[in-house]
């Protein structure tokens, strides 16, 4: 392989044909004739001496070398756009942009008025603010700060505990009114009971009485939901009880809509982490997000402060 002949211009081209499937769509995009994405790729290839793409009228599509090359090839032109984003982060001003990622509800509920009052703040900083469900590759999706729900596995990116999320049970005033309300955790054997898909143990609830003892509810779920919207309109249309984080219905439960349900126990908080690409954790303008984050984030219903060991 002829080393020299790796340009970065040739480079970024192959990850933008990798990425789009098309060498007119890139040829678009980057203003020049579609001869010259085909001969920054044909270039590319004779350097590294293999085929990165196998081609037909139709389509292209990338070869076993070109896939591995592609991983290699991203990490490295992040990597530039790193260190000439870290020297223009010297500037007194931090500007430029922040990917941030977290859950969808999540999201439209609770974060999106903590990113709108920090472009407040910081005018200059631009947001692109990922609505996903789905759980992602943050290097790969080209995410800088993701807030995440619920346990996380150990992984390469730094976490930074936020918070826990408080968990009630809440049911509609119709649902109370037509099945009784529960006076202990044995109760709600005998009601419709409203679970998130992919629970763990999902028949059965651990509830803390105020002096500390479990108690362990058993029961079917009649109702099994993996979105929290979906969860709220459950709940409002009295489809039977639900344990939920608080930040999901505080409002309901302000306007009356939902009731708290044996409010003497108290279910298992949810771990609330912010994950951070380690790479970008130092640019400025990473780090006022993060930061601002981590002081923001107990202002949201039902989130205390992270538990100390």
């Amino acid at each position: 392989m002829h080393k020299s002949e790796v340009t970065l211009d040739r480079m970024r081209t192959f990850v933008r044909v990798a990425e789009s499937g098309s060498f007119s769509a890139v040829a678009r995009d980057l203003g020049v004739g579609q001869s010259t994405v085909t001969r920054h790729v044909r270039d590319l290839e004779d350097a590294l001496g293999v085929s990165v793409f196998s081609r037909t009228t139709r389509s292209i599509a990338l070869t076993d070398e070109g896939s591995r090359y592609y991983a290699r090839a991203t990490e490295i032109l992040r990597q530039v756009e790193q260190a000439g984003q870290e020297l223009e982060d010297a500037k007194a001003d931090a500007s430029g942009k922040v990917r941030v990622s977290c859950s969808a509800f999540f999201g439209v509920l609770q974060l999106s008025r903590l990113i709108f009052e920090f472009q407040d703040r910081h005018p200059d900083i631009r947001v692109d603010f990922v609505l996903t469900d789905e759980r992602s590759d943050l290097i790969r999706d080209g995410v800088d700060i993701a807030i995440a729900l619920g346990e996380q596995p150990d992984s390469e990116l730094r976490l930074r505990p936020l918070g826990e999320a408080h968990q009630i049970l809440v049911a509609s005033p119709t649902y109370l009114a037509r099945r009784g309300t529960p006076g202990s955790p044995e109760d709600l054997f005998s009601h419709d009971v409203i679970r998130r898909t992919g629970v763990a143990r999902s028949h059965e609830l651990t509830l803390i009485d105020e002096q500390g003892t479990a108690h362990i509810a058993t029961f079917t779920p009649r109702l099994r939901i993996d979105h929290g919207h979906a969860a709220r309109e459950a709940l409002l249309s009295g489809r039977g009880v639900s344990p939920v984080p608080q930040w999901l219905v505080d409002d309901l439960l302000r306007d009356g809509l939902l009731h708290t349900v044996l409010p003497g126990y108290s279910c298992a908080p949810m771990p609330l982490n912010m994950l951070v690409v380690p790479e970008r954790a130092d640019i400025a303008r990473v780090r006022l997000l993060r930061d601002f984050l981590a002081e923001q984030m107990t202002t949201i219903p039902g989130v205390r402060p992270p538990h100390r060991q």
